[in-house]
């Protein structure tokens, strides 16, 4: 049992946490979430014995095993599976051990040692870090490469497999997702299920906490407070004290009017049975979080864009990259519409960053054409777009570069709801942390209206409730948005498109995230047991054997659910052709003729028209809501039966 005893700790004259305790279990997994700079990494400075409390005690069992993630990597010769075997430190000493007894010729003390190697896990410590190193990524080549051949992002990743290939009581984990990607977060998440010690990780990653967590502590006001549970019920405890603590809910009244807006508009989106209910999951989430999210510092939104165009962007035949006799990407025919909300999917480089960076004209296609919708304004944020923040400027200053007539009153008042009031509004942006700077890239990119979003990455750097705001702001964005993230819950709440980059590829993926995931554990299977395979067929369907009786009684409900999805999917043909005609609607009142004197009847008809088949829309969406709703009662009804 780790004891924190009244403990009061300090960073240089910064007073982080005061006169406050808690106890962590043995094998408990514990998810840590506060603001940046609260004390968080400070925290485990001090479990390691690195840093001091300035009042109270630590308590941390003698001779506990404990594993964490160095921040630098040397550039070594030695290749990544090599490294990583050198991460289990008592493996690697007791080989030394048994070399210097043979050496002496101390054959006795040997093969005592040999079998201390075997219950320490030696002989299968080589695959055990292969299994590793290609759940976080690496390929099978890779892992012969060289520390030093591999970028700082991937260097990371050797780090994090370094602390757990070791058989430790106690793995500290700060940021653990930020180099990540989807699928190696995916993979994390059953490895920290599966660990037997205890847990102390650091993260912002509401939906990575509540995969393996067993406590939440929470820093807040200086203190820290202990919550029983995974994050979910961390923020219901927390709403609920809150609740009891304060009468007045005017502030929560307000955000939750706020929300309520992007789920009117939002959830009408869905298409699929499976999406429809993976937003109705997302509402709920974000109804709660309105209560949390009070306390936040930051509330901002993006401004309406001056106009959007029925098409935002076409692709055709499109082969995209850096070399044209190997393109990244290859024969890309997708578009996307007005309200498109795009969530990209795929491991690392397979392509996400380089498809965003020729929507966007950073690179140009190497053949095929991409083109953009007349006044599309895009805002594209990119981690090495925070490389463009002028170190010698402040926010205040880079809003004014943007609008030099715009009167400070305003643009301070713009960037107090990204939390830049006061003197941070006029503090360098050299002075500025990482997550300090992303907010301002994202307050940069807000300030300038446009209507598409590209998004690589947006969290990283970003506490939870700037997360939260993010999510806020971006579920009630009216324009169309491109998003990759490893943070599922922002991509569960804001996408209704999944596109799956992998292979040279870009396709609509037609399941949600659920499937996805099933889809990565299915292919993990295939490369299991055909690793030198050049190209897997990936299934997501496991075909088995059934009775007779099993394919009587399917047949039965298939006809008894027959009428509802017939239901179902005479909506979604109305709700088709509504889409159809809005499309066709917009594309004309994009044209700047149909305003002309000569055409006001025409005009009148058409924005007539355009009401009644948003009034339709929504009459229509909200029964198909209904009908999922019941299709999945009796669906369960059913098969209980």
């Amino acid at each position: 049992m780790i004891t924190l005893n009244d403990i009061t700790l300090m960073r240089g004259s910064k007073v982080l946490i005061e006169h406050t305790s808690a106890q962590i279990s043995d094998g408990h997994k514990v998810g840590i979430i506060g603001r940046n700079g609260c004390g968080k990494s400070s925290l485990f400075a001090a479990i390691l014995g690195d840093l001091a409390p300035e009042l109270g005690s630590i308590g941390v069992p003698k001779n506990i095993k404990i594993a964490y993630v160095e921040q630098q990597t040397p550039a070594l010769d030695i290749s990544a599976l090599d490294y990583v075997m050198q991460g289990d430190k008592e493996v690697m000493r007791l080989f030394e051990d048994k070399k210097i007894a043979l050496e002496n010729g101390n054959g006795e003390k040997a093969a005592l040692i040999e079998d201390e190697l075997g219950i320490a896990g030696a002989w299968t410590l080589k695959p055990r870090s292969e299994e590793l190193l290609h759940g976080l990524g690496f390929s099978q080549e890779e892992i012969f490469h060289a520390v030093k051949e591999f970028s700082g992002g991937w260097r990371m990743r050797l780090n994090l497999a370094r602390a757990l290939i070791l058989n430790s009581d106690l793995l500290l984990l700060d940021e653990p997702t930020n180099h990540l990607d989807l699928d190696t977060v995916l993979f994390l998440e059953s490895y920290l299920k599966s660990y037997k010690g205890t847990i102390l990780c650091i993260s912002h990653d509401r939906d990575f906490l509540d995969c393996f967590c067993t406590d939440i502590l929470h820093f807040e006001s200086g203190k820290i407070v202990m919550y029983t549970g995974n994050y979910s019920d961390y923020e219901r405890l927390r709403a609920e004290r809150i609740k009891a603590e304060k009468a007045s809910r005017k502030k929560e009244e307000a955000i939750l009017s706020h929300m309520q807006a992007f789920v009117d508009r939002f959830r009408y989106k869905a298409t699929k049975a499976k999406q429809a209910q993976s937003l109705i999951k997302a509402i709920n989430r974000m109804q709660l979080t309105a209560v949390t999210q009070e306390e936040s510092p930051f509330s901002f939104s993006f401004p309406e864009p001056e106009r959007t165009p029925a098409v935002i962007a076409s692709f055709d035949k499109v082969n995209a990259g850096y070399n044209e006799q190997a393109p990244v990407l290859k024969n890309i025919n997708l578009s996307i519409l007005s309200g498109d909300r795009i969530g990209l999917l795929g491991r690392n480089g397979q392509g996400k960053s380089t498809l965003i960076k020729t929507l966007c004209s950073a690179i140009s296609p190497l053949t095929g054409t991409v083109t953009l919708g007349k006044g599309i304004k895009i805002g594209y944020f990119a981690q090495q777009e925070l490389e463009s923040l002028d170190p010698n400027l402040t926010a205040l200053e880079h809003l004014q570069r943007i609008d030099p007539n715009a009167r400070e009153k305003d643009l301070r008042s713009f960037l107090g709801s990204f939390a830049f009031s006061g003197d941070k509004a006029t503090a360098k942006v050299s002075t500025m942390s990482g997550g300090e700077q992303a907010r301002l890239a994202l307050s940069i990119i807000a300030f300038e209206k446009p209507n598409l979003l590209l998004l690589d990455e947006p969290t990283n750097h970003l506490d939870l409730e700037m997360r939260e705001a993010l999510s806020i702001a971006l579920a009630s964005y009216p324009g169309a948005l491109v998003l990759v993230s490893h943070d599922r819950h922002l991509l569960e709440a804001i996408a209704d498109k999944l596109w799956l980059v992998d292979n040279h590829k870009v396709s609509e993926f037609s399941g949600d995230l659920d499937d996805y995931k099933n889809y990565l554990d299915e292919q993990r299977k295939l490369l299991n047991h055909n690793e030198n395979a050049s190209k897997i067929n990936i299934t997501l369907s496991n075909k088995s054997f059934k009775s007779k009786e099993d394919k009587r009684k399917e047949a039965n409900i298939r006809a008894l659910l027959r009428p509802l999805k017939q239901k179902i999917e005479k909506i979604e043909r109305e709700l088709e052709q509504i889409k159809n005609r809005m499309a066709e609607i917009e594309s004309i009142l994009a044209d700047s003729s149909i305003y002309n004197v000569e055409h006001k009847a025409e005009l009148e008809n058409l924005l007539k028209e355009r009401g009644t088949l948003i009034s339709n829309q929504e009459e229509l969406e909200v029964n198909y809501l209904l009908e999922l709703e019941n299709l999945e009662n009796k669906e369960k009804e059913l098969h209980a039966c």
